[in-house]
């Protein structure tokens, strides 16, 4: 039997509303955004409202709902409302009736592209409120509907003033950044030029000192030739100061040398702090440094070394007094810019705490337009031109809320014509769609993981709402770990209308979800706990004492050896007395894999017989005869028989070995059992079991 595929799509902008619609083999989530889904068409079978068959109660609680598929025909200027309230109630999935167009040749593909670059604009708005350290406020701000043309007009002002700002705080960041950098290279170059300007002092001093004692034999034999040297002949040394990285000073330096071929005095002191580079906007530690040269081509090299190093370079002056004005101007400047700079920074805090307080309101208002639009571009222009023509799934029992929904939507937008709602007999397959609530909700979303019910099919998820917690508990088991996961899970539902309503972390969202699936987490751990008699792991005499006491003094420290039954058997749960044994893990582990086969055996038995309650319903006897019974029969001629020896073992005391007589009932059927015979019987049980077994395969 072949399947058809149609696309379909949906919408649900509103955060309190999360209505789950399922296809065949996948959940559809009704989600902020639209998004296109499949659902498969099962031919030959009428899908429409209640599918009922056999003698079987409807189960309401335990199948999908009854779904209708439904045409709406709106006029054009209640179209937007009405679609508006519709994805409010969240209980509509419209066909996408269009698909043959592009996203380019639809209706309002103007529209969307006006709500994707406001959306482009809320996404600089919140990057730029990280980057300052705000965050979107998440209370309710009390405010009337905002038009969307407005809200365009004032998002796109925003953002014009957010970039003037940005661009003027990084040019104004970027000269106090020079400018310090620059201060910088006045304070260290002044102090070497200081220096060496004393220590040229100095020894013009004592040479005059010494031409004017007359010859010694420590005067120079050519000093007559070096005082008589033509001052115009003497060569003139330029130089060039600036800063480069710590990291590439050495680099700098060979690199220097290697190109003027050593023709080149330089000189490095670093920076004690590091500093923010005014290109890059990075502190880094820095070198002030410079370069003493002679002729232009020298000084040529040394500029585009400089400019490869990332060296920034700034000018100086060797007179002191002058050095000295340039200091003081300097400093003035920076204390100028640094005054401009809190004011701007200021102004510009002020404006994202602004747009802060609103940011969450407008973005969900955009994302409602953009979903809004998404849906209009799936439906039908008439050929009038004056109306639009929906399809859509629906649940029966919302007929009324939706009818609701569009006579508020004429009256709202003053229509003249109100839309017309009318259900259309198909033999299409209808989405399945469950009703939950806050309890059930999770649950639901865990069987949906691993696989979403047919339209009409029996729903797991309400026995998982035992099931799965309650093998957890088997697992974790402890009374202690469950009150305290429970005090932690009642925090979250006490506080849950005011959390709801709050933005949470990833971990913190997904544990409040969560939060009814962790207390009957909680609750069947205690049970659990109570069970392996564990509190934090220490055993506790709760129900009364232990059946098992010493033999005499000596016992005590050879664990179980010497213990007799000196009472009647521990009322409930393990014995306290097997805690610290030796025997204490081989006998848990046991009885932990012992339960967890009757569990297991019990939840494959449910299954199946959830099977044949879908055969019945629909009214497939193939599926019972061919499928059912097969399966019952193997299933509990094996596993049910093993799960029999396990309770009769327990309940008799007996030391049979159960892999001994699972084993040699394949291998060897018509040996005695001997040793391991559990009750009268036991061997023709057996042999009727594999023959039963052998007829199934």
């Amino acid at each position: 039997m072949k399947k058809k595929t149609k696309s379909y799509a949906h919408i649900d902008w509103s955060l309190k509303l999360k209505t789950k619609q399922k296809a065949n083999t996948r959940e559809i989530d009704l989600d902020v955004l639209s998004r296109d889904g499949k659902l498969t068409e099962l031919t030959g079978r009428e899908s429409m409202g209640d599918v009922r068959g056999g003698c079987c109660p409807p189960m309401d609680l335990f199948r999908s709902e009854p779904m209708q598929l439904v045409q709406l025909i709106i006029p054009m200027e209640s179209a937007h409302f009405t679609v508006s309230y519709l994805g409010d109630l969240g209980l509509l999935q419209f066909k996408d009736l269009n698909s043959e167009k592009s996203p380019f040749q639809r209706t309002y593909a103007a529209q969307i592209k006006k709500c994707g670059e406001m959306a482009r604009k809320l996404r600089f708005f919140k990057e730029q409120m990280l980057k300052a350290g705000f965050s979107p406020s998440t209370k309710s701000v009390a405010q009337n509907d905002i038009d969307v043309d407005d809200l365009e007009v004032k998002l796109g002002e925003l953002e014009v003033e957010l970039i003037e700002m940005n661009a003027n705080g990084e040019k104004l960041q970027r000269s106090y950044n020079e400018l310090v950098e620059y201060k910088l290279v006045l304070q260290k170059a002044g102090e070497f030029f200081a220096s060496a300007q004393h220590s040229a002092t100095a020894q013009q001093r004592e040479m005059e000192s010494r031409q004017m004692g007359g010859e010694s034999i420590e005067t120079p034999l050519l000093q007559d030739q070096e005082a008589s040297t033509d001052l115009s002949k003497q060569v003139k040394l330029g130089f060039i100061t600036g800063l480069v990285p710590r990291e590439k000073s050495m680099a700098f330096e060979r690199i220097l040398f290697r190109a003027t071929r050593g023709n080149v005095f330089l000189k490095q002191v670093p920076v004690e702090e590091p500093i923010t580079d005014p290109v890059s906007g990075e502190k880094m530690e820095k070198n002030v440094f410079w370069v003493f040269y002679s002729g232009e081509r020298a000084k040529n090299k040394i500029l585009k070394i400089c400019e490869a190093f990332g060296a920034n370079r700034y000018p100086f002056a060797e007179d002191l007094g002058k050095q000295a004005l340039m200091i003081i101007e300097v400093s003035g400047r920076i204390s100028e810019l640094k005054t401009t700079l809190d004011a701007g920074l200021l102004h510009r805090d002020n404006l994202l705490q602004t747009i802060g307080d609103q940011f969450e309101q407008w973005n969900l208002k955009v994302k409602k337009e953009k979903s809004i639009y998404h849906t209009l571009n799936m439906l039908s222009l008439d050929v009038t031109k004056k109306c639009l023509v929906a399809e859509g799934w629906s649940p029966v029992f919302a007929t009324k809320q939706i009818q609701e929904a569009l006579q508020r939507a004429a009256f709202d937008s003053n229509s003249q014509v109100g839309a017309i709602f009318q259900v259309l007999h198909t033999r299409e397959s209808p989405p399945t769609y469950f009703r939950t609530n806050k309890f059930t909700s999770a649950f639901q979303e865990i069987v949906d993981a691993y696989g979403v019910a047919k339209y009409q099919e029996a729903n797991p998820g309400v026995y998982t709402i035992v099931t799965f917690p309650f093998l957890f508990a088997v697992m974790f088991g402890d009374w202690g770990h469950g009150i305290c996961l429970l005090l932690a899970t009642l925090f979250f539902i006490v506080r849950e209308k005011k959390l709801s309503s709050q933005k949470l972390g990833d971990i913190t969202e997904m544990t409040f979800g969560g939060r009814y699936v962790i207390l009957m987490m909680s609750l069947f751990s205690i049970y659990t706990g109570l069970v392996y008699n564990e509190f934090f792991s220490v055993p506790f005499e709760l129900f009364g004492y232990s059946a098992y006491a010493c033999r005499d003094l000596s016992c005590r420290d050879a664990s179980t050896v010497g213990l007799i039954k000196v009472g009647d058997t521990y009322p409930f749960g393990v014995d306290p007395a097997w805690h610290g044994t030796r025997s204490e893990l081989p006998f848990l582990n046991s009885l932990k894999m012992k339960m967890s086969i009757l569990l297991g055996v019990a939840q494959m038995n449910l299954g199946i017989i959830l099977n044949y309650f879908n055969a019945t319903f629909f009214g497939i006897s193939l599926n019972i005869w061919f499928q059912f019974i097969p399966q019952m029969i193997f299933l509990n001629s094996l596993f049910g028989y093993l799960s029999l020896l396990i309770i009769v073992k327990w309940c008799t005391g007996s030391q049979a070995d159960l892999y001994h007589i699972m084993i040699y009932m394949f291998l060897s059927p018509t040996d005695e059992l001997g040793e391991n015979q559990l009750f009268p019987g036991q061997k023709t049980v057996q042999s009727c079991s594999l023959r039963v077994v052998s007829c199934v395969l």
